[in-house]
């Protein structure tokens, strides 16, 4: 009798499960218990444990608890990125922590803030390098010639995972389609470098803004892009250069670092200027050149042997904070 009322009451429970698992109430009124075994789990940790625990948490965050860095207009480097605080929740920390327990390792939970300042805020000024704080360099690849140099090089990028911007000549990507697609199709920023390559500061004002929308468009017709920078050819330009990228919807970028490939240094010569001179928000301009492709690999290991990371000139001079590995 008491094996029969046994097997009844596992007939029901299995029920119940298979129900719950299907029938939303009742799945929701399961759901609704996992707290209290959180709770548990809470409750079976001795009390100077738990005390150990917090402790050590608010310890972890006093180290990597970090205000926000504001947008701003350097004297020389002119607009200069903001850069997002740091802020770990001790508290939801804490909890996860407990429910985790002592094996699985600290994982502080966290919330970037951002500063007050942007750089949306500065006006129209050009940009130069990213906040010093970020540990992270990008690759300006500039492209109005050198085809023969462009897939040897992409294929260096994906055999060191590493995303890079590279700015169009619009007259080259209308007899170039083809390779500014696969370039795009590798996971590359494509942006702006006018269309006809001129000095931008001697142009008339209908003149240059025609350089600048016109590939502006190109990119969009060709490539689907929405531009978001412009980087004048040869480094050339003026206030009014930036004023009209700026009523285009552009920010005006140019470098902090040049490797001055067109001269044909050697590769070994650009690799060591690289590795001297690059520091945390640097921009590198670089040419599709036989120097550039043949030091391309040294320079990323270069790069990172420095402790930066890599990314596109919108990741560059993006505020988003680097996380390190203790912070999920």
């Amino acid at each position: 009798m008491k094996t029969d009322k046994a097997a009844l009451v596992l007939a029901c429970i299995a029920v119940v499960i298979g129900i719950g698992s299907t029938y939303r109430p009742v799945k929701e009124m399961l759901a609704q218990l996992k707290p209290e075994d959180g709770l548990a789990v809470m409750a079976n940790h001795p009390k100077e444990q738990n005390e150990e625990l917090r402790l050590l948490v608010q310890s972890e965050a006093a180290k990597l608890n970090a205000a926000p860095v504001d947008a701003t207009v350097d004297r020389i480097w002119k607009a200069i990125p903001g850069y997002n605080g740091l802020e770990v929740d001790v508290e939801a920390t804490y909890r996860n922590a407990l429910l985790k327990g002592p094996g699985d390792g600290l994982k502080l939970v966290y919330r970037q803030i951002r500063p007050k300042v942007s750089l949306n805020d500065l006006g129209a000024h050009p940009i130069y390098r990213g906040n010093p704080a970020k540990p992270m360099v990008s690759l300006m690849i500039n492209v109005a010639w050198g085809n023969q140099y462009i897939e040897p090089m992409l294929d260096i990028l994906d055999e060191e995972k590493v995303k890079v911007t590279f700015f169009l000549d619009g007259s080259w990507l209308s007899k170039n389609k083809e390779l500014a697609a696969e370039m795009q199709k590798r996971g590359h920023e494509m942006e702006n470098h006018a269309y006809t390559h001129p000095n931008m500061s001697t142009l008339s004002r209908a003149r240059a803004a025609a350089e600048i929308q016109k590939t502006q468009i190109l990119l969009k017709e060709s490539l689907g892009v929405t531009n978001q920078w412009f980087a004048p050819p040869s480094g050339d330009f003026d206030q009014e250069t930036v004023d009209i990228a700026a009523s285009l919807g552009l920010k005006t970028v140019l470098w902090t670092l040049d490797t001055v490939d067109w001269r044909n240094p050697s590769p070994e010569s650009v690799i060591a200027k690289i590795s001297a001179k690059t520091e945390p928000g640097t921009l590198i301009l670089m040419h599709p050149t036989a120097s550039s492709s043949k030091a391309l690999k040294g320079m990323i290991r270069a790069i990172r042997a420095k402790g930066l990371q890599l990314g596109t000139v919108s990741q560059t001079l993006s505020a988003e904070r680097l996380m390190p590995s203790e912070v999920e």
